[in-house]
């Protein structure tokens, strides 16, 4: 793997961009890989106005609502929070 950065090699050692680079993984995986998989946005035919915004906006409330609620797999909590006073009483709402 390659990568750049604007550091010298003395305030950057391979272990302290390891790191930062594992980072980078972490959001990947953990907030876009959910949003491309299971709400399948990558598919997603909305493309004008502020429609892609909102939709990203919504998706994103769904996966913070969800794990707020202790649930670590999106995916299974989507399909068992169909009921969506259960998805408000997360909020107490």
């Amino acid at each position: 793997m390659y990568g750049i950065a604007s550091m010298t090699s003395q305030l950057s050692p391979p272990a302290h961009l390891n790191h930062y680079s594992r980072r980078h993984w972490t959001v990947e995986n953990r907030l876009h890989y959910v949003r491309d998989v299971t709400f399948r946005e990558d598919s997603s035919q909305v493309r004008t106005g502020n429609a892609p915004r909102t939709t990203a906006t919504f998706r994103n409330l769904s996966i913070n609502t969800i794990r707020y609620a202790g649930r670590a797999n999106v995916a299974h909590a989507r399909r068992d929070l169909r009921n969506h006073a259960d998805v408000f009483a997360v909020y107490g709402i």
